[in-house]
């Protein structure tokens, strides 16, 4: 597949976790045309399944009746996903660094979206506005060095 020089695509998607499975493939689809191989695109999907599945549950309270934005732009050796959404705002540098262990030994699902985001992105960046938050998720093509 030829990698594509530049992207720009935006799409709206129901506030239910059922919206998840097309997020993943526009962002795949989207990671692939750029040019990522099957891991990183894996690595991507879920950074932005993460993100998204915050806003539905703690922006939207798990309320089908709210949508969110999901627009992604790449052009050189960057691509980048923006979450948007127009729901309860957060503030990420009071979100407890996660006990890994203590969650594998208890089993314990959830608390692991922003940890999981920076950990797969090479940026990940919050920003909250009066009426809108939103989630920014970059990651670089590797074969070529960073800006």
């Amino acid at each position: 597949m030829k990698r594509a020089d530049k992207i720009e695509n935006k799409r709206i998607f129901k506030s239910t976790t059922t919206a998840l499975s097309e997020v993943r493939q526009f962002v795949e689809d989207n990671a692939l045309s750029f040019g990522f191989g099957e891991k990183e695109v894996s690595e991507i999907t879920l950074a932005v399944d993460e993100a998204c599945t915050n806003v539905i549950k703690h922006a939207y309270q798990s309320d089908p009746n709210f949508e969110f934005e999901v627009r992604i732009t790449a052009g050189g050796i960057e691509f980048q996903v923006v979450v948007r959404d127009w729901g309860a705002g957060f503030k990420p540098e009071e979100v407890p660094v996660p006990n890994i262990k203590g969650k594998i030994g208890r089993h314990k699902a959830g608390g692991l979206g922003i940890f999981l985001m920076r950990k797969l992105m090479d940026s990940v960046e919050f920003q909250g506005r009066e009426t809108m938050n939103e989630v920014r998720l970059i990651r670089y093509l590797k074969n070529e060095p960073k800006p």
